[in-house]
C-alpha cells in the first residue's frame, strides 16, 4: 500500500519521496525496534508526570516484553510500517474487534525525526483506508492525556472523544471515528 500524496518538506517547501506504507509481522526487527522505541518514550514521559525517578534499562525491557508478538496477525489485525526512502519512520496496528465491526488502532508512533514531516498523515490515511477495506464501522483508540502531541493528531484527524471501551490502567481518554 503506498500512500499517493507527495509530502513537502516543511521547511524548504520541496516535494519528498512519496510514504511507502506496509504490513510487517510483528516480530520483524523493524516492528521490534519502533515498539522499543515507542515504549522507551512512552514510559519515560509517564515517568516524569508522575513524579517517578527516570525509568531504567531493565525497566524498558521488561515493559517491552509484556506487548505480545502475534497480536497483529491477519485476519484479526495487521501491524503497519510507514517509511519514505526506506527509512521507517513509525509504525500503527489495526486489531479487529466486536466481530470487525470496530477497528481498534495500536501502537500508533512516529520516530521523532519524522514528526511533522507528513509520515503521520500518511500512517494514519493508510489505517483508516485499510480499516474500509475489512468493512469495519467504526475506529477506536485509547490514549493518555500527557500524551499531548497524540492528542492532538488523533482530535486534528476527526477522532472524537467517547466514554471508556476498555479497562486500562495507563490509559485516561478514549477516541472514535466513523469509517468512511
Amino acid at each position: 500500500m503506498t500512500d499517493t500524496a507527495t509530502p513537502r518538506h516543511p521547511e524548504t517547501g520541496r516535494r519528498s519521496e512519496t510514504w511507502q506504507l506496509s504490513a510487517v509481522p510483528d516480530d520483524s526487527p523493524v516492528a521490534t525496534a519502533l515498539f522499543r522505541e515507542y515504549y522507551s518514550e512512552v514510559a519515560a514521559r509517564y515517568h516524569v508526570v508522575h513524579g517517578f525517578p527516570p525509568i531504567t534499562p531493565e525497566e524498558i525491557d521488561e515493559g517491552v516484553a509484556e506487548y505480545p508478538v502475534g497480536q497483529f496477525v491477519p485476519p484479526r489485525g495487521e501491524l503497519f510500517i510507514v517509511r519514505q526512502g526506506g527509512e521507517a519512520a513509525g509504525c500503527g496496528g489495526l486489531l479487529l474487534l466486536d466481530g470487525g465491526r470496530t477497528a481498534e488502532l495500536k501502537r500508533v508512533f512516529i520516530r521523532k525525526p519524522w514528526r511533522g514531516r507528513g509520515a503521520a498523515g500518511a500512517l494514519m490515511r493508510g489505517l483508516e483506508r485499510r480499516a474500509a477495506e475489512l468493512d469495519a464501522e467504526r475506529l477506536r483508540l485509547d490514549t493518555r492525556s500527557d500524551l499531548v502531541e497524540a492528542v492532538a493528531m488523533y482530535r486534528a484527524y476527526g477522532y472524537g472523544e467517547i466514554p471508556a471501551y476498555k479497562e486500562d490502567p495507563y490509559s485516561d481518554l478514549f477516541f472514535e471515528k466513523a469509517v468512511a
